[in-house]
């Protein structure tokens, strides 16, 4: 339990007087502990929404993957990109060999959910329609980037704002 009334006589800036003091159960909010003490007829603002990331995002491929059984599977799920999913291809002997190979391991990472296949590894990725990767590759930095790496600029001969491109042009680039 703790006392609320003394404290909030306190916060409010008036003279305290010899208030006795209420306790409030932990249970009970101090917005309503708060709402004892303002004016009658007063509307309690309302709380904020709390702030919900989103980390996976549904896409659909422009021609689909096709698996051995001759499947098509375009509906996906791509999730967000950890720091550790951008590092760990880099000590993929496929990509030191060839530094191309990367956006195929790194999407093969964030691809969790493809048609419906039970697993998506790069594997996948590498099968897949150059027209489909080229969309995952587009996708990806949307996704990650979220705006983050464009920048507004002005013009210095004639003052006309425009946007410049600040992030590297290949996948796992910042």
């Amino acid at each position: 339990m703790r006392r609320t009334a003394v404290r909030a006589a306190a916060a409010s800036g008036e003279p305290q007087e010899a208030l006795p003091a209420t306790a409030v159960p932990e249970s009970e909010s101090l917005s309503g502990a708060a709402s004892a003490f303002s004016t009658p007829g007063a509307a309690a603002a309302p709380a904020p929404a709390p702030y919900r990331l989103q980390t996976e995002f549904p896409f659909e491929l422009p021609r689909g993957y096709v698996d051995e059984a001759g499947t098509v599977h375009r509906d996906g799920v791509m999730r967000l990109a950890t720091a550790r999913d951008e590092l760990v291809p880099l000590r993929d002997i496929r990509v030191q060999e060839n530094p191309a190979y990367l956006s195929v391991v790194l999407l093969g990472r964030v691809i969790t959910r493809l048609g419906s296949l039970p697993l998506v590894h790069d594997g996948v990725v590498e099968n897949m329609f150059a027209s489909d990767l080229a969309f995952l590759q587009d996708f990806y930095r949307q996704v990650n980037a979220e705006g983050h790496t464009r920048a507004s600029v002005q013009c210095p001969h004639c003052s006309e704002p425009f946007e410049v491109e600040l992030g590297g042009s290949r996948l796992g680039e910042s």
